[in-house]
């Protein structure tokens, strides 16, 4: 990666923050834009651009869309900031929605899930995530900063801000959020990836928090909605790899609000050429946002949320001009335009799933987010709660 410059700017919001226990990254200023295409072309996308731009840092910053087809966001920075990004002081105001508007409603979600079982009883697919949005409706725009000091506040969730494409004329659009999952580093020959499926909400009493996690580690039903995505990943990497394992195996991860089933995934290179956009390529989307077999999962899912997703369950990250890089799954995001806020939560369905208790999942992964905004899931305010 190209070195880090002191020098840089510090903006009050970085122009793209990537910022959690294991990497951290912040660039200052936006040189040039890669010109967008579908996922499978990136990595010649890039290495075309690195040829043609030999001025200012080999490094491509961004998001790729839930779509693979769909076009990227990634920009060449001015610079990379040194110094860690920790937001100014809190502003106390623009972060609080009027109103929360569903989509789709409780009542369709669990619709939804109940018709994602019925098909994999039939054998369509054997496991597919679906989601549901909600809609925060404000009377100015969100105050950025706040939202991110807030997000920091989890010290085991990667915090990004990522801008994204404007649809129309005028129009400021940008993801933040702050997400547990690293869906591939590559750092030389040596790649990693730790996929997480199955989740359970945490508590603040001790004893249920430990019980929760227990009890996630030994349902059977998320062992095999986490095996499907770790074994996915796994498939996907082995042709590249001459070295590939899981030397943890199964194992409980935890945020502030969620416990997950994560397995650490890591290998070896087999040709020193294969590039972080080459094998991005190749595992987007896992099983832990999408489902199994992929295509099916695929040509079910816009039916059944009846929503485009963008770029949530997409990726935030970074690639260079020596074919590293780092992405994060973009989950636990809000996706902010002028005075309006989109947050997302999915939960992956396997035979066997209950709708209202993926519904409370959601609910559940709703909830960091929630609170950076100040509110809970019906609007009122949590300076208010009893």
């Amino acid at each position: 990666m190209t070195p880090l410059s002191d020098d840089a700017p510090r903006p009050p919001v970085p122009d793209f923050l990537l910022d959690g226990p294991r990497h951290s990254l912040t660039v200052a200023g936006r040189k040039r834009d890669l010109p967008s295409g579908a996922l499978p072309t990136l990595a010649e996308r890039a290495a075309s651009f690195f040829d043609s731009h030999p001025d200012g840092p080999r490094l491509l910053v961004g998001a790729i869309p839930y779509d693979r087809r769909a076009d990227d966001a990634l920009f060449q920075p001015d610079a990379l900031v040194a110094r860690r990004w920790t937001a100014p002081a809190a502003s106390g105001g623009g972060t609080r929605a009027v109103r929360v508007v569903a989509e789709p409603s409780g009542a369709g979600y669990r619709a939804a899930v109940a018709e994602a079982v019925r098909r994999i009883q039939r054998g369509e697919f054997d496991k597919i995530v679906l989601s549901r949005s909600l809609r925060l409706l404000g009377e100015q725009p969100h105050a950025e900063a706040e939202l991110l000091a807030r997000l920091q506040r989890d010290p085991e969730a990667t915090v990004f801000r990522v801008p994204l494409p404007a649809r129309r004329a005028g129009e400021r659009r940008r993801l933040l959020g702050a997400t547990p999952e690293l869906l591939l580093q590559r750092q030389g020959r040596q790649v990693v990836s730790h996929p997480l499926a199955g989740s359970a909400r945490r508590h603040a009493d001790t004893a249920r928090d430990r019980a929760a996690g227990a009890a996630l580690l030994a349902s059977d039903k998320d062992r095999r909605e986490h095996a499907m995505a770790a074994e996915m990943v796994l498939d996907a990497l082995a042709p590249y790899c001459d070295r590939l394992s899981a030397p943890q195996g199964m194992a409980l991860v935890s945020t502030a609000q969620m416990w997950h089933l994560g397995t650490r995934i890591e290998g070896r290179l087999r040709d020193p050429e294969s590039s972080c956009a080459e094998l991005l390529a190749v595992l987007h989307p896992t099983p832990a946002v999408g489902g199994m077999p992929r295509a099916a999962a695929e040509a079910a899912l816009p039916a059944l949320e009846g929503y485009d997703r963008g770029f949530y369950a997409g990726a935030v990250g970074w690639i260079d001009g020596a074919g590293d890089g780092c992405w994060y799954l973009a989950l636990r995001c809000a996706e902010l335009l002028d005075t309006e806020a989109r947050l997302y939560a999915g939960a992956g369905i396997v035979a066997g799933s209950d709708p209202a208790l993926e519904e409370a999942e959601t609910s559940a992964k709703f909830l960091a987010m929630l609170a950076t905004f100040g509110i809970d899931e019906s609007g009122r305010s949590l300076d208010n709660a009893a």
